[in-house]
């Protein structure tokens, strides 16, 4: 979903970047409540390993490819603020180095791959949490399905932004079944990694993962209570 430059014109572009140095300026203050000592040089794993997945693209649908965005991961795994953080180094390197995607478009894409999917990730995972029974096992669940819902979310929005600032000739109607249509096959992929790589932090250090502390309080709060009660 990388956007080039000049596909969306002027106005847009420069608006979606103003949205994005507020979202990484709002984070950049509110990150510190989300890390610790434990926490903090995963923060900078998660980058790396965000950069990396990008870097490997899967086979989708009619010669299309996609890869991880890693907007949900980010989010469970370090939290929503240092997500949004994390994947805005990972779209910087990218578009300064390889390329990939336009200078021009970097607030666009950062907007769209960085802070809908780590928003929309997050508000799903927490609203599965809040629902699902409390144990440790629906964490992994609960990401993965955020991170699902955030890829084609995503989508739809590159699409909303695409009817307002367009520059290329194609109908709203096409690109949104095009857009959409993709990008649920590569929300599947996403939904995947994210659920396996969760889910193996999980298996051995279910502390470092930002999401699973409310879980893990919960637990500690039950084993505590029923301590006093025996």
């Amino acid at each position: 979903m990388h956007v080039p430059d000049g596909f969306l014109d002027a106005p847009t572009s420069i608006a979606t970047a103003a949205v994005a140095a507020v979202a990484v300026g709002v984070s950049l203050r509110k990150a510190r409540g989300e890390l610790d000592d434990r926490t903090a040089p995963l923060a900078g794993l998660v980058a790396a390993f965000i950069f990396a997945t990008q870097m490997l693209n899967f086979p989708v649908a009619s010669g299309t490819s996609g890869h991880l965005m890693g907007g949900a991961i980010a989010a469970v795994l370090v939290g929503p603020w240092t997500g949004v953080l994390a994947t805005s180094v990972v779209f910087l390197v990218q578009c300064l180095l390889f390329a990939d995607g336009g200078i021009t478009a970097l607030g666009t894409n950062i907007v769209l791959m960085g802070v809908t999917t780590v928003v929309v990730g997050w508000f799903v995972f927490r609203g599965l949490v809040a629902v699902l029974p409390k144990r440790i096992a629906m964490v992994p669940i609960a990401a993965g399905v955020g991170a699902l819902v955030s890829v084609p979310v995503a989508a739809l929005l590159f699409v909303g932004l695409y009817a307002v600032g367009g520059t290329a000739d194609i109908p709203i109607g096409n690109l949104a079944g095009a857009m959409i249509g993709v990008h649920v096959l590569i929300g599947i992929g996403e939904g995947v990694i994210t659920f396996l790589a969760v889910g193996s932090i999980i298996a051995v250090r279910p502390d470092l993962v930002y999401g699973a502390r409310s879980v893990l309080r919960q637990r500690t709060l039950e084993v505590r209570t029923a301590g006093v009660a025996a």
